[in-house]
């Protein structure tokens, strides 16, 4: 089965009422981990990449691996997506490479790091559209700003300045209508990365959880009930993955991760598109550690590149199977990107 269009997926995903994890990958062994858990829990997927994915793998081999995953699982709808794509022509690269969706963060300057105006993220957002659905691709854009940085982008934002910066409701509507985007990524207050929260108990000093402004996704939902959003940052980071981290040698104190029912709740609201990163990056970590810790005399990689995967399997499974995905991968006929441009042509 050839990459379907990420559109059909959220969609598919609506009428069911589940979301679908959208994970990021820089290797082979991640991309095998994915395609085993979606093949053991029936579930669609959304596989993507970063610019800083694309550059580490060199974009020809992961044009290539996503191709041998696709061959491997003809039954699991796979869509292959670009993450926080910076500029129309890192959109058009990936569209020559064969991505089947695309993001435009258009929330930041090309940079990846400065704001941009409101403004200025809807022309570059609408331009991406006008570029991407005569071809049949999805569209993803962002409204607010995240914080944290990852693979070199994020505005770093403090607390107070992810506030200043959260997605206004009101004008989430008017984005969505003068753009046409297909999805919605919404800033609610999660970041990239493992340390989401800057949050303490004031009498213990334990790391709290980051504060959601979850009742703006309610709010969204009531206002377009069809639009797809997307939670950007949203990896757990579990205590268990981050103690075996630090059990066999790593120093990571202070993480913090987004709860699961929290992005369940979400869900119910319209988000359809999860994006997780961290914790598959925890599992891998962890598993390496310990084989090095346990057993320093191995050095041939696949000692501890086997088991890295299979941790990252298992990561991959809790997050299908919590999203709601599980199951569903063989409810419909995947669409091909010829079949998207006519339903793009009837929308306009």
């Amino acid at each position: 089965m050839p990459l379907v269009p990420m559109r059909q997926i959220l969609d598919e995903a609506a009428k069911g009422g589940y979301g679908v994890g959208a994970f990021n990958v820089n290797n082979m062994e991640q991309i095998q981990a994915i395609m085993e858990a979606a093949n053991e829990t029936n579930s669609p997927v959304i596989i993507q990449a970063s610019r800083g994915a694309l550059k580490y793998s060199r974009m020809i081999y992961l044009k290539k691996l996503m191709e041998a995953a696709c061959e491997e699982y003809p039954h699991i709808p796979v869509a292959m997506h670009l993450d926080h794509g910076n500029s129309l022509k890192t959109l058009q690269e990936a569209i020559d490479l064969g991505f089947t969706s695309v993001m435009m963060d258009g929330s930041l300057a090309e940079d990846g790091k400065t704001p941009n105006t409101y403004e200025q993220n809807v022309e570059i957002t609408r331009k991406a559209v006008e570029l991407a659905h005569p071809l049949g691709i999805t569209v993803e854009g962002e409204l607010g700003c995240l914080g944290g940085i990852e693979d070199g982008h994020g505005a770093g934002l403090s607390a107070d300045q992810v506030n200043d910066h959260l997605t206004d409701p009101r004008q989430a509507e008017d984005f969505v209508a003068k753009t046409g985007l297909d999805a919605l990524a919404v800033a609610i207050g999660t970041s990239h990365g493992a340390y989401k929260s800057g949050r303490k108990d004031p009498k213990t000093g334990e790391v709290l959880p980051p504060a959601l402004a979850m009742e703006r996704i309610h709010q969204i939902h009531q206002r377009m009930p069809n639009c797809h959003m997307v939670m950007h940052g949203s990896s757990s980071v579990p205590k268990a993955l981050v103690d075996i981290i630090n059990q066999y040698g790593g120093k990571m104190p202070g993480t913090f991760g987004i709860p699961i029912e929290q992005i369940q709740d979400g869900i119910k609201h319209g988000v359809r598109k999860i994006n997780v990163d961290t914790d598959s990056r925890l599992a891998i970590t962890g598993a390496i550690r310990k084989v090095f810790f346990e057993k320093p005399e191995k050095f041939d990689p696949r000692d501890y590149l086997k088991p890295a995967r299979d941790a990252a399997k298992l990561v991959y499974i809790e997050r299908m199977k919590a999203f709601g995905q599980a199951g569903h991968a063989g409810d419909y006929t995947p669409m091909t990107l010829d079949e998207m441009k006519a339903v793009y042509r009837k929308a306009r």
